[in-house]
């Protein structure tokens, strides 16, 4: 059999950037649609279901070959915490903010990546000298103020409560990143997501019981289910393989500077779906932050992986 050549695997490494920047722009856009059908937990149940059982053949055959290490289980209990935690923040937030306007806000997850890894890792302190990444704080801290403050509803208790909880995600989603590079070591990425979205079903299946209102998904419609399947295969399982693969051709920096686009790809979707509308100051405030993530990006020129 031949050999893949380096023009293939460059040509697959660039189609898995747009497919992981496709899979986590429409991710959103599903999230909140179904905010409208039904409860938080209950769509995460969903939506991750659809996601474990995706991925959920590829581990038992690593199981019935062999090829399924021990250690994956006790090692994905460190991701699992934060996975958790964070996919609940994140649909959460689409209950009180628009899609777009949380895509922008949660492009600070990318800076909480950076600046954890610095905090945990010695050989990534080195950064903090670096100008390009003094400058790309600064940016993005002022472009978030101004994205924040240019709402038309900031002062509005429901907006202030999604802005809050975005912000708590990008926190999380950069522990988790921390977790899973800390964790997975050496493990391929499919079999580390299967049992990472196996414990977190597990999770939300007891947490549904309890404060969700799972018998509504007897009254989806066809259009829901499918919202629910499509955004869990998309924006959770393969979004994630996506993301891997480009990752091991290219590197971190290239796939990571390409996910910046995704905010702005969101809003002029939300625009039409939802008829969402950001303001011109929010969209150059908006840019402004991409940027400021852009050059921490550039500046540390390694970044981890994140969650969907």
């Amino acid at each position: 059999m031949n050999k893949p050549t380096p023009r293939l695997l460059t040509s697959l490494a660039a189609l898995s950037c747009i497919g992981t920047l496709l899979c986590w722009s429409s991710a959103p856009l599903f999230i909140k649609y179904l905010t409208g059908y039904l409860d938080l937990w209950t769509q995460n149940l969903l939506r991750y279901g659809a996601a474990c059982l995706f991925w959920l053949p590829v581990l038992l055959i690593a199981a019935k070959k062999g090829q399924l290490p021990r250690s994956v289980w006790k090692r994905a209990i460190l991701p699992f915490i934060p996975n958790i935690v964070g996919q609940t923040l994140w649909a959460a937030a689409f209950y009180y903010i628009d899609p777009g306007f949380a895509s922008l806000l949660s492009m600070t997850a990318f800076l909480w990546v950076i600046i954890l890894s610095v905090i945990f890792f010695a050989e990534e302190r080195q950064h903090l000298s670096n100008r390009l990444f003094r400058l790309s704080i600064i940016l993005s801290l002022v472009g978030l103020m101004g994205v924040v403050f240019f709402h038309p509803a900031f002062t509005h208790p429901y907006t202030i409560t999604g802005i809050v909880i975005i912000m708590a995600y990008g926190l999380i989603w950069g522990s988790y990143a921390i977790a899973v590079k800390v964790s997975f070591r050496g493990i391929d990425s499919r079999i580390g997501f299967s049992v990472v979205s196996i414990y977190t079903v597990i999770a939300i299946f007891i947490l549904t019981m309890f404060m969700g209102q799972p018998a509504k998904c007897l009254e989806l419609s066809f259009n829901g289910w499918f919202a629910v399947i499509i955004s869990g295969i998309t924006g959770i399982a393969l979004g994630h393989v996506f993301y891997y693969i480009a990752i091991r051709r290219l590197g971190p920096t290239t796939p990571s500077l390409v996910q910046l686009a995704q905010p702005f790809i969101v809003v002029v979707i939300s625009y039409f779906i939802f008829s969402e509308k950001l303001s011109v100051p929010q969209l150059v405030f908006g840019t402004v932050l991409v940027a400021g993530s852009a050059l921490a990006i550039l500046a540390k020129k390694d970044t981890a992986t994140p969650t969907t």
